[in-house]
């Protein structure tokens, strides 16, 4: 889809023959933003984080797979192991994920 950037959305730009912007994202609905339930060990605290706030590291072994984020009560930088399950639920969520390679 290519848009116009001469010209505001609204403003008769188009996003291909015959297709407004507009129309183009007429059928779209808002996405209800994904937040994780997630708990500090240093200070207790429980609270949901936004994907953004989190990150997903993927190892070779479930040793090496883990998801880190900054507790944002005492600002303690957490690790956590994360197995197959986790896993999927952060990735569906949008979670940033960075796949770790061995070197032998």
């Amino acid at each position: 889809m290519t848009v116009d950037a001469e010209r505001p959305i609204g403003a008769g730009a188009t996003a291909g023959p015959g297709v407004t912007v507009a129309s183009a994202f007429a059928g779209m609905r808002s996405v209800t933003p994904v937040t994780f339930k997630a708990g500090c060990p240093d200070c207790r605290g429980r609270f949901e984080l936004a994907a953004s706030a989190l990150r997903l590291a993927i190892g070779a072994s479930s040793r090496t797979t883990f998801y880190s984020f900054t507790c944002p009560d005492c600002g303690t930088a957490v690790r956590k192991p994360a197995g197959e399950r986790i896993v999927e639920l952060l990735t569906g969520g949008g979670v940033s994920t960075l796949r770790l390679h061995s070197t032998l």
